[in-house]
């Protein structure tokens, strides 16, 4: 799927999104037919508002005036095809947190604007949207037919839900074509959900090199793994009984794409099928060190658990290097494996902790007694 910039291809966006939440709000049960009223009139106000200012901004010096702060620091010339070179400005809609990003003549003239963002869609359907800031934006010809195209990295903070006040970056590619720009939905939606959207350098390699980390979650074999270049821990990596699942060996590992290590962990049959994965690493960008892993009863249900204890590094506000340690628990179940929610909340960890030492204090929080 394609999306032009142009002022014709905002008004369709509009007139679409508007349907959406419309049939949105039809099939919710109102607590009365005048609340609902109330609701779908101020939703499509809103709406009519925040449109009527987006097409309102004709020159760069419009945006203050209708609630757009341009984000000055990430202003860069591009070279088009079809405008010649033009100045990119990224711009904050203040009420709601969307991301514009405007094509300006050197006059100061509007040629293109869009909103149809991947970071526009972090809450569906809402007019609201978690951005706090862009973290990168990259010019390269990233489908080789000699035209320069636009790689856009935002950070996003969750109101609520489970990672509410967690940062995690979301990533996209504009492509440049004779008429302007498009972006590919199936890539944006590749890109995020396989955690390639760490740095311009990860969706780089894989939008113009080739390089995935879609295997890490698609792969049904052992095999399959190796085949892709997964690094397995050897050290880490042994045989363990599971109540529920048999004698199935642990396999922790990575995966480097780009300078940037993916951690994975796989429970893996005797011939060679994964039977479980896990992703540990959660929004951190990196594997920095595995610093150990063990099988062991932690909530006192008689079944083998997992605790993985390792550090990780990110990028930090000001574009430093930030290294962390961090551990994650999953409770074996009949049906699987469960990530811990509860135990993290009370037991923290820091460089000194040590795995005999966190699942010690994580059998205290069950209440029983932490010798075997």
């Amino acid at each position: 799927m394609m999306y032009l910039l142009t002022r014709k291809a905002v008004q369709k966006e509009f007139m679409v999104f508007a349907c959406v939440a419309l049939l949105f709000l039809v099939f919710q049960i109102p607590a009365s037919a005048e609340e609902k009223t109330r609701t779908d009139k101020k939703l499509l106000e809103n709406y009519e508002d925040y449109q009527g200012r987006l097409l309102a901004v004709e020159r760069q010096a419009d945006m203050e005036e209708n609630g757009f702060e341009v984000i000055e620091s990430q202003i860069f010339p591009v070279e088009t095809e079809c405008f010649g070179t033009v100045n990119l400005v990224p711009a904050m809609e203040k009420t709601y947190h969307r991301i514009v990003l405007f094509l300006i003549k050197e006059d100061g003239t509007v040629l293109y604007r869009t909103d149809q963002l991947e970071a526009n869609n972090r809450y569906e359907g809402a007019l609201r949207q978690p951005i706090r800031n862009i973290s990168a934006v990259s010019f390269q010809d990233l489908n080789r037919d000699g035209m320069t195209d636009i790689v856009l990295i935002t950070t996003c903070v969750n109101e609520a839900g489970s990672y509410a006040g967690k940062p995690y970056k979301v990533g996209e590619v504009l492509f440049q074509n004779s008429e302007g720009f498009y972006r590919d939905y199936r890539l944006s939606d590749k890109i995020n959900r396989f955690g390639m959207n760490k740095s311009v350098e990860s969706i780089v390699a894989f939008v113009r090199d080739g390089y995935s980390t879609e295997f890490l979650y698609t792969a049904s074999t052992k095999k399959e793994l190796l085949q892709n270049g997964f690094d397995i821990a050897n050290e880490q990596c042994y045989p363990r009984q599971f109540e529920k699942l048999g004698r199935l060996e642990v396999v922790p590992g990575s995966y480097t794409m780009a300078n940037f290590s993916t951690f994975m962990i796989y429970l893996i049959d005797e011939q060679g099928n994964i039977v479980w994965s896990f992703q540990p690493m959660g929004d951190y960008d990196n594997l920095y060190a595995l610093k150990g892993i063990t099988c062991r009863d932690i909530d006192g249900d008689g079944m083998k658990d997992i605790l993985v204890l390792a550090r990780y590094s990110y990028e930090g506000n000001n574009n430093e290097l930030m290294v962390e340690s961090d551990y994650s628990i999953y409770y074996q179940r009949t049906g699987g494996f469960y990530a811990d929610t509860e135990v993290k909340k009370k037991v923290r960890c820091n460089d000194e902790s040590t795995v005999a030492e966190l699942v010690e204090r994580a059998r205290a929080y069950w209440g029983w007694n932490t010798e075997e």
